[in-house]
């Protein structure tokens, strides 16, 4: 079922969570004791992240070295599959830019489409870790908007293999990001609004935001998409903080900003334990807020502490 269908149908605001896949080498139920406690809430669907190969040098035994690439979190499309198994519950699996060439991003959403999966996540990607910026795989895609071209073209049926004859439509639900602090790359929020509604236009069907702490920031944003005439829906992305690293971790990563009145909360903390209850208390706050502004989905990134959102989804 696709996430526009799943907000069509609903009486008021749903919820959605997202993971990770497990890494290489370890099995599936470390995902499985993650979703457990969040399935019994009833989400809508499940996100499914998708993290970029790595490339390292290895040397070889003449001196020289080897260019080797390593898929970190492998198999995404099985996770997906797994999880849909298990829980009778609908997925959004990411889709990225780097580390795919066309036919290699075609060849996913066969996948995908083959295993009843009718939603994807469409997103450039972050550059790669030894890499200043981002820089696409040779014979894929640069941006988003790209790669949301060709979802759309399979969904017509339209295919790398121009002789292709008769062949079958895909029918994917396509998503995007959205930032309501702007996306670090963009000079200004103008120009990052304009690319977001080039996406819209190019034929996503919603939008979920980048984590935020500031519900005014989400309005604000929202406000300024109906402005210009973006009409999809938009749904939040919320995250708890849970220690007091993430003070300066999650705005160097992720750029963004934390309130000073929840900052100062949690410096009066002495122990992560107590930063996770201040975290927890305005994570609730923000959903409140958010579903009594009539959101249509509380998309909560759950990755490593599925206990706190699970509190507080249980408190409204």
């Amino acid at each position: 079922m696709k996430v526009t269908d799943h907000i069509a149908q609903a009486s008021g605001t749903i919820m959605s969570f997202e993971v990770l896949p497990p890494l290489k080498g370890k099995g599936i139920e470390a995902l499985y004791k993650h979703l457990d406690p969040l399935m019994e809430l009833s989400p809508a669907y499940i996100n499914v992240t998708y993290h970029r190969s790595e490339h390292v040098f290895k040397k070889r035994t003449d001196g020289s070295f080897e260019k080797v690439v390593i898929r970190k979190r492998p198999g995404t499309e099985a996770i997906c599959a797994a999880i849909m198994n298990r829980y009778n519950v609908d997925t959004v699996p990411h889709l990225i830019c780097g580390g795919f060439s066309l036919p290699d991003t075609e060849d996913a959403l066969l996948t995908l489409s083959y295993l009843g999966i009718d939603n994807v996540l469409v997103l450039r990607g972050d550059a790669a870790k030894n890499e200043t910026a981002f820089e696409p795989e040779p014979g894929g895609h640069k941006y988003a908007s790209e790669l949301l071209k060709q979802v759309a073209n399979l969904n017509a049926g339209v295919y790398l293999e121009d002789e292709l004859q008769g062949t079958n439509k895909t029918d994917f639900c396509i998503g995007v990001a959205g930032y309501p602090e702007k996306h670090f790359e963009a000079p200004n929020m103008q120009t990052d609004m304009h690319y977001l509604k080039k996406k819209v236009d190019a034929g996503a069907d919603y939008i979920v935001t980048q984590m935020f702490f500031d519900n005014a920031k989400f309005h604000a944003f929202v406000k300024a998409c109906r402005d210009m005439g973006i009409t999809v829906p938009i749904i939040p992305g919320l995250k708890p903080v849970t220690s007091k690293k993430q003070l300066t971790m999650l705005p160097q990563t992720f750029y963004i900003d934390l309130p000073a009145e929840l900052s100062n909360e949690i410096l009066k903390c002495k122990t992560d334990e107590e930063v996770e209850k201040v975290g927890e208390q305005w994570l609730l706050q923000q959903s409140i807020d958010l579903r009594e502004a009539g959101v249509p989905v509380l998309h909560y990134y759950t990755l490593g502490k599925p206990h706190v959102v699970a509190n507080v989804v249980k408190r409204f």
